[in-house]
């Protein structure tokens, strides 16, 4: 058989590289796992439907005079549980694969690895952005309509707006800060519990420290800084503002994306 013959013969191999190659990877393969339409069905009913419940539950106090809280800290109450389903796909994104092996596939494929984590980033980010925001206006108009027959309903407009959006720029975030933790820790597991870990235990549990110090900390936790551009009115007034506190873990963010992204470069898969 003559070479050219064996050219002839062989198939024909889709070209590596390009970015767009790799996103159009990354989200098929996001979507091909059965847990991801699972999570995000999940998130729906947690972030909707316990705002609905909470604001039903609670409208007649909020309108007492014996009420010691805003309705704009309910109106986006279960987005604050909703959290732990941005976290599993954040996590999964990536340890999924390492679970299975066919990372070695996926770097096989793509030898520029700073390309998969930037691809996967890109697609979790943009499905958890999505869906944030959407959920959370679900909640809101579910949760308003109980606060609107009490006379205390919230219009669409200024800080509940942006906790619409905010919600739907916190569960990105988060699934990113997940992301790299799963780059890290390489085990579901293990990476689930760090994040749930800081976000849920460490985070409220440094209230518990006096003193400035502890001001400072609880302030500067992920969960806590994050989270307050996804409410209207904080639970917790001395808490960092809402795009402050955002854009610290923002950094905070990028800090663990570069530890992760360093990691996968100079490690086996």
């Amino acid at each position: 058989m003559t070479s050219q013959t064996l050219e002839q013969s062989l198939p024909r191999l889709a070209p590596r590289g390009g970015f767009a190659n790799v996103l159009r990877s990354e989200w098929v393969k996001l979507w091909s796992i059965r847990s991801t339409w699972w999570t995000l069905i999940a998130l729906v009913v947690l972030g909707a439907g316990l705002t609905t419940l909470m604001c039903w539950g609670n409208a007649d106090w909020l309108a007492s005079d014996d009420a010691d809280e805003s309705p704009g800290s309910f109106i986006t109450w279960g987005m604050m549980i909703a959290q732990v389903c941005a976290v599993i796909i954040g996590v999964l994104t990536v340890t999924s694969e390492y679970g299975t092996g066919m990372i070695r596939t996926t770097l096989a494929a793509t030898p520029a690895r700073g390309r998969v984590l930037a691809a996967k980033a890109v697609v979790v980010m943009g499905v958890m952005f999505v869906t944030g925001t959407l959920t959370a206006l679900l909640g809101y108009l579910g949760g308003n309509y109980f606060l609107d027959r009490e006379g205390i309903g919230m219009a669409l407009e200024g800080d509940v707006a942006r906790a619409m959006y905010g919600s739907g720029l916190f569960m990105a975030g988060l699934a990113l800060f997940s992301l790299a933790i799963g780059f890290i820790v390489r085990h579901t597991a293990a990476a689930i519990s760090i994040v749930l870990g800081l976000v849920f235990v460490v985070g409220n549990m440094v209230l518990l420290i006096p003193g400035e110090l502890g001001d400072f900390i609880t302030k500067v936790m992920p969960g806590n800084a994050g989270g307050e551009i996804a409410t209207p009115v904080s639970f917790n007034p001395d808490l960092m503002g809402p795009w402050p506190g955002f854009g610290l873990f923002a950094l905070e963010t990028a800090a663990l994306v570069a530890i992760a992204w360093y990691l996968l470069r100079k490690r086996d898969a």
